[in-house]
Parts: structure tokens; C-alpha cells; sequence
């Protein structure tokens, strides 16, 4: 069977250019602002660093880790995953820059291999939430958690003035993972059978994703011969920031482009792939 987004062969390559990030940065850097908002770059570090040791913990070593309280809805989920995060982050301000560097550096390693290690066609552990499943295959749980590290270099790297993740080799799996958010972003929009709107991140790192209505139902594909209601343009830097929350949608202002039907183009720009 064919990985329909092979990425686990992309974090080694995604880790080294973390590690060769971090270790450039001056002190003064390190304390600098994020599009995070809350977070500077240590912290969103650190919060990688949280990344590593909580799915070596849970996934590899199976060490439970219970809720303080039940959770029953999406918003109770997130809520919950903002309160680890916040309290890591707390506590990582004990530890300096050179310490998480060297901490990411080894855990990167061990992360690695757990990840390659994984059947892509058995069930997660973890389901993508943010996609509309209730049950995820572990390809689509290991894309997502590719997207997660993309996403937070890609915030250090803006918050420091150095450039991009915009390789095609790095980019383009991240926002084919990020366009699986569509459909659920869609599900309560009416549209007549054999609607379809396409979506175009431009320059050879995005792509075009076409969104198609059929009995009732949102489906994603890479391509359509039927007419297109809709076209939304963006350029790949407010794409990442777009649909990870990083800006709004009147924060992208001219640098998206809708043509068609207006009002059902604009629905895309409400996407959030990450758990927010």
C-alpha cells in the first residue's frame, strides 16, 4: 500500500536543521518574540523539546499519562493539551538554551527511530482531532506530528530573520498535511453535488488541492476535470501562519486571492490545522 503522505523519511532532515538553527542563534535571540504570541523562542523550543520526551514517554514506553478530569468535547481537549504545554514551558525556564539544545539533539534521535519504526496502516494511538477523526492510521498521526515540528521551526525562524522551511522537499508535505484540515473546515457549508473549490498555494514548494462536493460530502483530491466555483490563492509564508493561527484572515489581507464564489472560497481561510 502507498503512504499517502510519506513523511517519516523528512525528520531526520527536519531535526538537523533544527539543531544547526539553534545552535546559530546569539543569547539575545533566544528571548526574542514569536508569532507564537505568549511564547518567546526558548519557550517553543522547550515546547519541542515536550514533544520528543511526551511521545517517547507515551507512545514508545506506554507510561500513562491520565487527564485530571474527564473530557468530553474538542474545546475540553484543547484546553486540556494548552495546560501541558503551559506548564512545561513553565518549568523549562530552569533550563538554559545550550541544556534544550543538547536535550532535543538526543531525544531527536530516539524520536526518529520510534517513528520509523511504526506501521503506517495500523490505528494511532492519537487520532487527528482537527481533521474531523475519531480514529487516524499512524501515517496520518506521524504527517501531523511532521507538520507540529515544521510549524515551530518555522516560528523560531521568523521570530530570528532567517529563512524558511520553503524547500519543496519540506514544505509541500507539510501543507498536504495541513489541507486534510479542508473537508472538516467545510462540513456544515451546503453546496450542490459537484461543487468544487480549488485551493493553490503558490511557488514550486505549494500545490493545488481541489475540494469536492459529492452525495452530500466534502472529499480532497489532487486533481478535478469538472468546472471550479471557487479559486483561493495564497502565497506559502501566510499560508503556514494563516492555518496555524498564527494571523487572521484580515491579517493575510492581499496576499490571499479569492475568485469565483466569494463567499464560499472565504470558509478555507477559517482552517486551523493544529490543535487550537
Amino acid at each position: 500500500m502507498i503512504v499517502p503522505i510519506p513523511t517519516t523519511h523528512l525528520f531526520l532532515v527536519l531535526d538537523q536543521q533544527l539543531i544547526e538553527l539553534l545552535q546559530s542563534l546569539s543569547k539575545e535571540d533566544w528571548y526574542k518574540p514569536t508569532i507564537a504570541k505568549k511564547w518567546q523562542v526558548k519557550d517553543i523550543a522547550a515546547h519541542l523539546l515536550d514533544g520528543n520526551i511526551r511521545t517517547l514517554s507515551l507512545s514508545r514506553d506506554k507510561h500513562p499519562l491520565q487527564p485530571d478530569k474527564p473530557i468530553n468535547s474538542y474545546e475540553e481537549l484543547v484546553n486540556y493539551l494548552n495546560e501541558l504545554n503551559a506548564t512545561w514551558v513553565q518549568a523549562s525556564k530552569r533550563m538554559s538554551p545550550e541544556l534544550i539544545t543538547e536535550l532535543l539533539a538526543s531525544t531527536g534521535q530516539q524520536f526518529c527511530r520510534y517513528i520509523a519504526s511504526l506501521d503506517p496502516f495500523e490505528d494511532a494511538l492519537f487520532s487527528v482531532a482537527w481533521a474531523g477523526e475519531a480514529v487516524s492510521k499512524n501515517w496520518f498521526h506521524v504527517a501531523r506530528e511532521y507538520s507540529e515540528k515544521f510549524i515551530h521551526q518555522q516560528q523560531i525562524r521568523d521570530a530570528v530573520g532567517k529563512p524558511g522551511l520553503f524547500s519543496r522537499e519540506l514544505f509541500y508535505p507539510f501543507m498536504d498535511t495541513f489541507m486534510c484540515g479542508l473537508p472538516y473546515t467545510y462540513r456544515d457549508v451546503q453546496a450542490a453535488d459537484g461543487t468544487v473549490i480549488s485551493m493553490h498555494v503558490t511557488t514550486d514548494a505549494g500545490g493545488k488541492w481541489y475540494l469536492s462536493r459529492n452525495n452530500d460530502q466534502w472529499h480532497l483530491a489532487k486533481e478535478t476535470e469538472k468546472d471550479i466555483a471557487a479559486t483561493v490563492t495564497i502565497d506559502p509564508d501566510t499560508a503556514w501562519k494563516l492555518f496555524s493561527k498564527g494571523i487572521t484572515a484580515a491579517e493575510a489581507g492581499t496576499h490571499v486571492q479569492i475568485s469565483g464564489d466569494v463567499a464560499l472560497g472565504t470558509v478555507a481561510l477559517q482552517m486551523v490545522s493544529v490543535m487550537a
